[in-house]
């Protein structure tokens, strides 16, 4: 039964899109730019904007992601059950055909029998045979069906657009915990390498005190250095198997099964994006356009409310045919044609209460419509914001990178030819361990970024219109 009923669903919205309704106005003035300043890219096509990322891994588990989702899967079962809604909403629009077919007996068991009763003692059996055809069919004198008809089709529109939100959401998701591992795991090698220079220093300070150049303040100084070294390497390893699990939740499947490559985090670039202009937006995204679709299935159902509370006309036709034998069952036929009017005259005010409760609702659609237009707004100025940001911060933390290291050297050494106390190398390994953290920690920043504008941008996401062009 599932290819029927796709069929009639997909027959349904081609009808509907030969006269799509205009579009719900939010009065709300889309801003000429954006407000946070941006480099416009030469590419604006990003339907596929994971694989700008230079990750042909991060390739693999979106694909993987969008198989094995249950988020997904549920989402595109919505679907399914709104196209099946709207074939249900469309049926009124023609008639009703049913089909009959009686086979009756009537026994007298005792007695004489009775007029009511067609048996008698002479015959105790009658049998009786009839056949007929009906249809029935309401004038859609207001609207009301074809309003019906049209705010189900809106709907499955809705559903439509919230698969291509739920998709959207779940493949930023996909890109950030995959972006986040590979941090996290650079951050580890980085905490073992701290730990190991921990160590030499301590190695170092140990053979000093054992010479008497050394006090045991500075010995037990870095050893408390090393301890919290050691103590930071199972943090960044527990950080980095949680996000592993997390990722693995997103693919729809167990943490044991997934497995990742030794990529570098380094590696893992970040494309331009050009963020257009801000009316560009309420086509790109599709939780706007979700919200734009329910706003016009509300009018819809505003119609459909006040045409309840007027006249409605059914005709009924009948096609029918009786006799006693089976044989003749077709030899007799009627027909039988009836005209009905139905007005409501009193229902203790529930068809204008439904009538309030639609417009009502109308009217908190209109809201959430202009919300998510605001929002989607507000999306874009913080992604491109955060991008300029930390672009900036990454101009200045390289030099602090260089500066530090090039000083946890100089300290190593001047101590090491007792030219220095041991504070100052204490000073310049905790410097540069900071330095070190931050530096993987502003990249994870920048590539979730352009990861967030991506998102806000609808990543790539085109409206059925644009589709179907």
């Amino acid at each position: 039964m599932k290819a029927p009923l796709s069929l009639i669903a997909a027959s349904l919205l081609r009808a509907a899109c030969c006269g799509p309704a205009p579009r719900p106005d939010s009065g709300l003035q889309a801003p000429p730019a954006w407000h946070s300043p941006h480099t416009a890219a030469a590419q604006q096509d990003n339907r596929q904007w994971w694989t700008r990322f230079g990750s042909p891994e991060l390739e693999r588990l979106v694909e993987q992601a969008r198989l094995g989702s249950h988020d997904l899967a549920a989402a595109m079962a919505r679907v399914r059950q709104a196209q099946a809604s709207a074939v249900i909403a469309g049926a009124p629009l023609l008639p009703a055909v049913n089909g009959t077919f009686n086979a009756n007996r009537q026994k007298l068991m005792r007695g004489n029998g009775y007029s009511q009763l067609n048996a008698d003692s002479n015959n105790k059996a009658v049998d009786y045979f009839d056949a007929g055809l009906s249809a029935s069919y309401e004038i859609d004198f207001w609207g009301g069906k074809r309003a019906a008809r049209d705010s189900a089709l809106l709907g499955v529109q809705a559903s439509e657009f919230d698969q291509a939100t739920v998709e959207l959401t779940l493949l930023s998701g996909v890109a950030n915990s995959y972006a986040q591992v590979l941090s996290l795991r650079e951050q580890s090698r980085i905490a073992e390498l701290n730990l190991a220079n921990a160590q030499n220093v301590l190695r170092l300070v140990q053979t000093r005190y054992d010479s008497g150049s050394a006090t045991a303040l500075e010995l037990a100084q870095q050893k408390s250095l090393v301890a919290a070294q050691q103590r930071q390497v199972p943090l960044v390893r527990q950080q980095a198997e949680e996000a592993l699990i997390t990722l693995a939740a997103l693919l729809g499947r167990p943490v044991q099964s997934l497995t990742l490559s030794d990529q570098p985090f380094a590696r893992l670039n970040w494309p331009d994006i050009d963020a257009g202009v801000p009316s560009d937006l309420l086509a790109r995204r599709p939780d706007i356009a979700g919200a734009e679709a329910r706003l016009a299935a509300a009018r819809a159902d505003v119609k459909v409310a006040r045409a309840a509370m007027l006249p409605s006309v059914t005709l009924t036709a009948n096609l029918g045919s009786g006799a006693n034998q089976f044989d003749d069952v077709l030899r007799s036929p009627f027909y039988n044609l009836t005209a009905g009017l139905v007005a409501p005259i009193f229902n203790n005010g529930r068809l204008s209460a439904e009538r309030d409760r639609a417009t009502a609702r109308q009217q908190e659609l209109l809201e959430s419509y202009r919300a998510a237009i605001v929002n989607g707004f507000a999306d874009v100025e913080k992604a491109l914001n955060s991008i300029r940001g930390l672009d900036q911060q990454r101009q200045w933390q390289d030099e602090e990178l260089r500066q530090a290291q090039r000083a946890f050297e100089i300290a190593q050494s001047r101590y090491q030819a007792g030219a220095a106390d041991l504070l100052t190398v204490l000073e310049t390994q905790r410097t540069l361990y900071t330095a070190q953290d931050q530096n993987v920690q502003l990249r994870l920043s920048r590539v979730q970024s352009s990861i967030a504008l991506y998102k806000a941008l609808g990543g790539g996401w085109k409206t059925l219109e644009t589709k179907k062009r």
